[in-house]
């Protein structure tokens, strides 16, 4: 598995990734973007800004970088990077499939992305992301599985992947909504000829949505690499928007709210890769600050407090704006 690269790693930064659902497109959900971005949001300008950040999580010991089909042109941006650094070749780069980006570069465009799980979809952005990627492309992930997703029980669609994966491509899903655990757990019980099918799980978690976690430590124990996206749960987590007790302990440490929210996520024994979502360079270096957040047991308990239940979670998340 490419993510075998990664446990040979030693920087303290190795189990943090770089996600770039927030820069490969002028819109997106998280919270102060508008600060962010400001009006320099044109392709030229997004391009130079993922490059930029991508330079910068290298030089500070980053090496998964996390991408989709449906972040715009991520992918694009991201390849170019790649053929610029040829020598960077540590890095292991995992995209996902399963969404279509629809907002043709708009802000206000009636639907951002379409969802479509199915065989035919996989095969057309398959071809999409080795058209870009080609043998840079690590780990192909299908993206945002619910419990009722069609790919969950595809034999045709299973069949397919695992000769993605005979030919060497890792095959893995990401998860979202309240019922994230349910859906793992229906993942980890998919095989072919016998085999599980699944290497690798992206789940939300974070200190307010914690739900999924006994399900991603199963993962884990069965053997499957866990990437942990949204642990600033979109910015909620992040500077003035950051719950009381989250503040207080990032006064004491001395450190910012993101580096905190980060460092509870980097605790669980079983998190593999923890993503940033960082849409500036200097935002990604105060999230790569987590790992030397110290968390004692009172601190850890007052984060905890924290968890909502995932249908309110959720249903807060589904009213965030596109900015």
């Amino acid at each position: 598995m490419p993510f075998a690269r990664l446990a040979t790693a030693t920087t303290p930064t190795c189990h943090i990734g770089l996600g770039l659902a927030a820069v490969g497109r002028p819109g997106y959900i998280n919270l102060g973007r508008d600060h962010d971005l400001g009006d320099r949001r044109t392709v030229d300008d997004l391009r130079a800004r993922t490059h930029e950040l991508l330079d910068a999580a290298y030089a500070q010991g980053v090496r998964y970088i996390d991408t989709a089909r449906s972040y715009g042109r991520a992918e694009e941006f991201l390849a170019a990077w790649l053929t610029e650094h040829p020598e960077h070749d540590d890095v292991v780069v995992g995209s996902k499939w399963g969404y279509t980006y629809t907002a043709d570069w708009s802000t206000d465009a009636e639907r951002h992305e379409v969802k479509d799980h199915s065989l035919a979809a996989f095969e057309r952005q398959r071809a999409e992301s080795a058209a870009l990627l080609g043998d840079r492309l690590d780990l192909y992930q299908i993206h945002s599985v619910t419990p009722d997703s069609p790919a969950l029980t595809d034999k045709e669609l299973h069949a397919r992947l695992a000769e993605a994966a005979a030919e060497g491509l890792t095959v893995g899903f990401s998860t979202s909504g309240p019922a994230q655990a349910d859906a793992v757990r229906a993942a980890l019980a998919v095989t072919v000829d016998g085999e599980p099918l699944f290497r690798t799980v992206q789940s939300t978690y974070n200190v307010l949505e914690t739900s999924a976690g006994p399900a991603l430590a199963e993962a884990h124990d069965a053997g499957l690499t866990v990437i942990v996206k949204e642990g600033m749960a979109n910015g909620r987590l992040a500077g003035p928007d950051a719950p009381e007790p989250l503040r207080a302990v990032a006064d004491e440490a001395g450190l910012g709210c993101d580096a905190v929210a980060l460092a509870y996520v980097l605790r669980r024994p079983w998190a593999g890769v923890v993503l940033s979502g960082a849409a500036t360079v200097v935002q990604l270096a105060s999230n790569l600050h987590a790992p030397v957040v110290d968390l004692d047991d009172d601190r850890l308990a007052g984060l905890e407090a924290l968890a909502e239940d995932p249908g309110t979670y959720w249903e807060k998340r589904g009213q965030l704006p596109w900015h």
